[in-house]
C-alpha cells in the first residue's frame, strides 16, 4: 500500500495545484481526475492483451506496447516487469518527475495504471519509435539527412537545458542515449525514460553516490568510477550521442577494427590529424562541412575527462544556435570507466549532497564514505530515490 498511497497522493497534489484558484472549474477538473488513471481492462483491450505483435520494444524495466484506445487515440504502454524489485521505485520516480515537467522535447505522460501486480505508464504514442531505429539501420538512415540531424541534436539539447536549468526542479536524466530519444511524425526528438532520473536540491551542484545507474558507453567516467553525479554527466552522454548522430554509428563497434572500434578515440585521432570530416556518416550525400566540424568538436568538448572542462547545456545551445561560433580546442576525451564488466551490486547506497565544486576532494569522499549524509532541507524526493543499485538498461546497448 505504501507505493499506491505515494503514487495516488502525487496525482492528487498535482490535480489540486492545477485546480487551485480556478473557481467553479476546480470541481470539473476534480471530476476529470480519474482520466489520469487507466483501467487495466481498457489497456488490455487496447494492446490486444499485450500481444507480442503490439510490442514496440523492451526497456530496462519492462516491455512497451502500442495501444489503441476506444476514442481512437494511439498510446504507448510501458509495463513494469513484475519481477523487478527496483522497478517499483523507478516507476514511482518516473511518474513524479513527468508530472512536474513539460517541454516539447520531452515525452508526454498521459497517465498510469496501478491495478494488479504489474504497474504501467501510459504515454503519447510516437510512430517513429526511437532514434537508434533510424540512425543505426541502413534502410532508414537516409531519412536522416543533415538538416534533420541538426534539428534532432538541437531538440535534444533544448530538452536537456530545460531539465537542468528551466524546469521547476533540476533533473539529471542519467540515461541519455539514442534508444531513449523518441521521434514524432516529423522526426522531432523527445527525451524519454525517466526511470533513472535524479532530482537535485536547489543549492546542490553534485551528488556523491555508490549506486551507479545508466548505460555503459554513455556514462561519464567520474560517475561510473566514483559516483560523482552532476549535470555534466548528462553533458557527457549528450556528447557521445552527438558524435553518434554525426557519424551514423554506435559509440563502440568491434566490427570496425581496433582503430575505429571506440568512437571517442577514433574521433579524437581524426581531430588531431585534421581529418575531422572523415567521421561524418558516409551515407550523407550533402552536409554543411562547417556545421559538421563544429558538432564533432562540440561532441569532444562534452566528453572531456575533467568535469569543469565540459560546457553546460546553456553553452551547448548557444553554440548550436549561433551563426558564428568559436570553440576552445578540446583535449583527449575520457575513456576510462565508459566500458566495464560491472555486475549488479547489493550493498546499501550512501548518498552525500554537497555544494563543493572541487571534484578531486569529493571523489575521494565518495569512494571512502561509510555513512549517509544528507543536505539539511534537501528534497525528500531525492532521498527517496537515492538508493538505486547498479542498473543498466542494456550492458551491450550502444556498444
Amino acid at each position: 500500500m505504501g507505493f499506491l498511497s505515494s503514487l495516488c497522493s502525487c496525482f492528487e497534489k498535482q490535480l489540486k495545484r492545477a485546480g487551485a484558484g480556478a473557481g467553479d472549474e476546480a470541481d470539473d477538473k476534480g471530476e476529470d481526475s480519474f482520466d489520469l488513471f487507466f483501467e487495466l481492462r481498457a489497456l488490455q483491450i487496447a494492446t490486444n492483451f499485450f500481444s507480442d505483435l503490439n510490442q514496440l520494444g523492451h526497456g530496462g524495466f519492462g516491455p512497451v506496447y502500442k495501444g489503441l484506445m476506444p476514442n481512437g487515440q494511439e498510446v504507448a504502454v510501458k509495463k513494469l516487469s513484475v519481477d523487478s524489485r527496483q522497478g517499483i521505485k523507478e516507476f514511482t520516480n518516473e511518474v513524479k518527475l513527468l508530472l512536474k515537467i513539460q517541454h516539447k522535447n520531452l515525452v508526454i505522460l498521459l497517465g498510469c495504471c496501478i491495478e494488479g501486480p504489474a504497474k504501467m505508464l501510459v504515454y503519447e504514442y510516437l510512430p517513429n519509435k526511437s532514434l537508434d531505429c533510424f540512425l543505426f539501420a541502413k534502410e532508414k538512415s537516409p531519412s536522416l539527412d543533415w538538416t534533420k540531424r541538426i534539428q534532432i541534436v538541437t531538440g535534444i539539447a533544448r530538452g536537456l537545458l530545460y531539465l537542468h536549468e528551466e524546469a521547476p526542479v533540476r533533473i539529471i536524466h542519467r540515461d541519455i542515449k539514442a534508444s531513449n530519444i523518441l521521434l514524432d511524425e516529423q522526426l522531432n526528438p523527445k527525451i524519454s525514460d525517466f526511470g533513472l532520473a535524479r532530482l537535485f536540491p536547489e543549492d546542490g551542484t553534485h551528488v556523491n553516490t555508490f549506486k551507479i545507474s545508466g548505460t555503459y558507453g554513455y556514462m561519464a567516467p567520474e560517475y561510473a568510477l566514483h559516483g560523482y553525479l552532476s549535470v555534466k554527466a548528462d553533458v557527457f552522454s549528450f556528447g557521445v550521442l552527438l558524435l553518434e548522430i554525426v557519424s551514423g554509428r554506435k559509440n563502440s563497434d568491434g566490427r570496425l577494427g581496433p582503430q575505429k572500434a571506440d568512437l571517442l578515440s577514433y574521433a579524437w585521432g581524426l581531430f588531431q590529424e585534421r581529418k575531422t570530416l572523415e567521421l561524418v556518416d558516409s551515407s550523407l550525400e550533402n552536409y554543411d562541412a562547417d556545421e559538421a566540424a563544429m558538432c564533432i568538436q562540440l561532441g569532444l568538448l562534452c566528453c572531456q575527462s575533467t568535469v569543469s572542462d565540459r560546457p553546460d547545456m546553456n553553452s551547448v545551445n548557444l553554440t548550436l544556435s549561433s551563426d558564428s561560433f568559436i570553440l576552445p580546442r578540446p583535449g583527449k576525451p575520457a575513456n576510462q570507466g565508459r566500458v566495464s564488466r560491472w555486475t549488479t551490486g547489493s550493498s546499501s547506497a550512501f548518498t552525500k549532497y554537497t555544494t563543493t565544486t572541487n571534484p578531486s576532494s569529493t571523489l575521494t569522499g565518495a569512494t571512502n564514505a561509510t555513512s549517509t549524509t544528507r543536505a539539511s532541507g534537501g528534497s525528500s524526493f531525492v532521498e527517496d530515490f537515492s538508493r538505486n543499485s547498479i542498473s543498466c538498461s542494456s550492458i551491450n546497448e550502444g556498444r
